[in-house]
């Protein structure tokens, strides 16, 4: 009689473990497992360390497995028989397929498609060109369309019964291609992949009724070639960007995530709000300039600077181009800039990047309602411009179905009534007390006031000690600035702007308030001694514009390649 001896204590299911008394298994499973049941073999079982031995005994005797624990084996030993046969059909049914499929391919290697030269010379699209006279549309049965050349990379795909639907984008738009007999029976055309650039040459037809496709129309291929394949199986497009993955994983492989149809979309919204801004600042005669990144002042405060060495000099990347537009203003008029601004704050809300796209604009000779008039006739133009276009949109309208354009006047709060309307709401500040005047009102608290009150808003009128040195106090309430935030529903604060000081003296006196030496800013405080005029002016953060725009969760999405704290990369 063969005896599987099982010690439940100091046992082991793996190697050296042979079952013998010498060298017990820890499992009865284990045992059953590698010495499968029959006739006269017995498991023996003891708990050698937490079993107290008989009286009398030097140790705890062996004994033949209970009942009960045979019974529970059994049936667990059967169902692993039951599941080990399963996966080794499914193996041998894969294997068999595996094998089925690479014939087939072996195979399609041998169809070999060419181009039928007698056919019209193919004319080369964009995949958004829908212009009659250059792509006629066939109808969908009996065709004569213009015959073109598309190349793009395969965006969507789908095979049946000897047809292949292929979606190809090539960043101007959407193209469905059909594949249709020898075709689809090649060695590419079986192993076609997501995001495999391709050209296809066809013919172009209406789709058929009750069919859908982009712009009502399809491509009737008659030869195509592949350009470039893309990886497949573990390293395909969809698992390295799976809608299931974690942000971070989506910010590693942002390089893959821009080719979805929702972020390319927030970027041709992004260029299209660009171009509007351009426009509407050359409509109103400001002139674009180009201030310099690299700098040896602050703007906004030393605490949020990125420095470097310089030459051997200290340095910054610039916090915001507003002091050299100033500077600007008495030759050149009216200016504005687009620029990278940089803030070293280590913030990781959903509203702060460390390097952002900047709108500034400085105007001269004007006065605080001046000011506001300006912010509010250009942010309205811009959304109208931006909304002119058929095609961004439709991107605005698939991004964010809810939006409509602000109507005029904004609403326009004081401070003091903000401070006001939040006590009356119960909207506490940072340190969970009602807000009083001097608090700087938090993200939070800020973007639930707007929210509730979800209009516009020109926020005026910030006390001075919690605002930047160059903002010009109030004639009227010296313990205030002529200052404004724009917040809009969803995001917040999307522009900060002021007067500036245009007095000599009084700018002298902000240096020394706010314990600066003034000496590095001497071609800033010259614009007071040589013919100083009442201006100001202010800056608008693009991808929180665009978050309101597009009503995205986080400003991260509205940058290409998104910098924050702890990420540089890609």
């Amino acid at each position: 009689m063969a005896s599987i001896y099982i010690d439940e204590d100091v046992g082991r299911d793996e190697s050296p473990a042979t079952g013998s008394e010498s060298a017990p298994y820890k499992t009865l499973l284990h045992a059953f497992l590698q010495h499968p049941p029959a006739n006269g073999t017995q498991y023996l079982t003891r708990k050698s360390q937490t079993e107290p031995a008989e009286e009398g005994a030097d140790k705890l005797e062996w004994k033949p497995a209970t009942k009960s624990a045979m019974k529970r084996t059994t049936n667990a030993y059967e169902q692993r028989k039951k599941k080990a046969a399963k996966e080794q059909e499914m193996a041998i049914r894969e294997k068999q397929e595996a094998d089925k499929r690479q014939q087939v391919l072996e195979e399609a290697k041998k169809v070999v498609i060419k181009e039928d030269t007698s056919l019209p010379k193919p004319v080369k699209i964009r995949l958004d060109e829908t212009d009659p006279a250059v792509v006629k549309l066939g109808s969908p049965e009996a065709g004569q369309g213009t015959r073109v050349r598309a190349v793009g990379r395969v965006h969507r795909l789908r095979s049946q019964k000897g047809v292949t639907f292929i979606t190809l984008t090539d960043g101007y738009g959407y193209l469905q291609c059909i594949l249709s007999g020898d075709l689809t029976k090649t060695y590419d055309a079986m192993t076609l992949t997501l995001e495999t650039s391709m050209a296809i040459n066809g013919e172009m037809r209406a789709v058929p009724p009750k069919q859908h496709a982009p712009n009502d129309r399809e491509l009737h291929a008659d030869f195509y070639t592949v350009i470039g394949r893309a990886a497949g199986d573990k390293d395909a497009i969809t698992n390295r960007v799976s809608a299931e993955a974690d942000p971070q994983t989506l910010y590693d492989n942002r390089h893959l995530v821009l080719r979805g149809e929702t972020v390319s979309a927030v970027m041709k919204v992004r260029a299209a709000v660009l171009r509007a801004f351009r426009k509407t600042f050359e409509e109103t005669r400001m002139l674009e300039v180009s201030p310099p990144a690299m700098v040896q002042t602050q703007v906004e405060g030393g605490s949020t600077l990125f420095g470097f060495d310089y030459y051997g000099e200290k340095a910054y990347l610039t916090q915001s181009s507003q002091l050299y537009l100033e500077t600007c203003l008495p030759s050149l008029g009216d200016v504005f800039c687009v620029c990278p601004s940089f803030r070293a704050e280590k913030s990781l809300t959903r509203r702060h990047l460390s390097e952002y796209t900047h709108i500034e604009a400085e105007l001269d000779f004007i006065t605080f309602t001046d000011l506001l008039d300006h912010l509010e006739a250009v942010i309205c133009r811009v959304i109208d411009l931006t909304l002119e276009d058929p095609a961004t949109a439709t991107h605005i309208k698939q991004l964010n179905p809810d939006f409509k354009a602000p109507s005029r006047p904004f609403r326009r709060m004081r401070y003091s009534d903000a401070i006001q309307w939040l006590r009356e709401h119960d909207i506490p500040n940072e340190e969970g007390k009602p807000h009083e005047f001097g608090d700087d009102i938090a993200e939070a608290a800020e973007r639930k006031m707007t929210d509730i009150i979800n209009q516009p808003i020109f926020l005026t009128h910030f006390p001075a000690e919690i605002k930047a040195f160059y903002m010009k106090k109030d004639v009227e309430d010296r313990r205030v600035t002529e200052s404004v935030d724009v917040l809009m529903p969803g995001v917040g604060e999307i522009v900060g702007g002021s007067m500036r000081m245009d007095d000599w003296d009084e700018l002298m006196a902000a240096y020394k308030h706010e314990g600066m030496d003034p000496s590095p800013y001497y071609w800033y405080t010259d614009q007071r001694k040589y013919g100083t005029s009442p201006h100001g002016g202010y800056g608008l953060g693009l991808e929180r514009f665009l978050a309101w725009l597009c009503n995205r969760y986080t400003v991260r999405d509205c940058s290409l390649y998104p910098r924050y704290t702890g990420r540089c990369t890609p």
